[in-house]
């Protein structure tokens, strides 16, 4: 059975409009959390094989994707972000410095801090990575039809702890700023 085969196996398809099966008081939503599970599975699975040719992995993509994002970030919080070691992002880190994907400069008041900011062979693969998500997600939103980006974006917020919520969306929020003014 090929990985596409199992990873349908079980799941069958309902007319459009029909209502989804709720899970009882108390019982696993299954549906929902193997649909999470194969769509994370997808979703990374197209920036993996890019990423695999240059040595890299999914923490080496979420480096390069916030430090995109927010240029001039401190290591500090892309710790807090990422919610990983400092010795797991220095190793991450190293390897994107050492080739050339990012750049790390010490802060202006405060020569301790290191600011990380894409070089552009790091800027120009960040955008690919994003360009192959991109593409996945807008074929999902134009099978969805209209208020798709708006329901997801709803849902994947209401996901996120609620102690969260406010400074993801002010992080994105800044990001967004950030890219029209660039």
């Amino acid at each position: 059975m090929s990985a596409k085969t199992v990873a349908t196996a079980g799941l069958s398809e309902r007319p459009a409009g029909s209502a989804a099966p709720t899970a009882a008081a108390g019982e696993p939503t299954w549906d929902i959390i193997e649909l999470l599970f194969f769509a994370y599975r997808d979703f990374v699975g197209d920036p993996d094989e890019v990423l695999s040719k240059l040595g890299f992995g999914r923490a080496h993509h979420r480096v390069l994707h916030f430090v995109n994002r927010n240029p001039g970030m401190k290591v500090a919080d892309l710790l807090d972000i990422l919610n990983i070691t400092k010795q797991s992002l220095g190793r991450v880190l190293k390897q994107m410095v050492d080739q050339g994907f990012i750049l790390q400069k010490e802060g202006a008041q405060d020569r301790r801090q290191r600011l990380l900011y894409v070089t552009p062979k790091g800027e120009a693969l960040a955008l690919k990575l994003a360009g192959l998500q991109t593409a996945r997600i807008t074929r999902a939103f134009g099978e969805l039809g209209p208020g798709a980006h708006e329901a997801a974006r709803r849902f994947l917020t209401a996901m996120i702890d609620t102690d969260n919520r406010e400074g993801v969306l002010r992080l994105i929020a800044r990001a967004d700023r950030a890219s029209k003014r660039g």
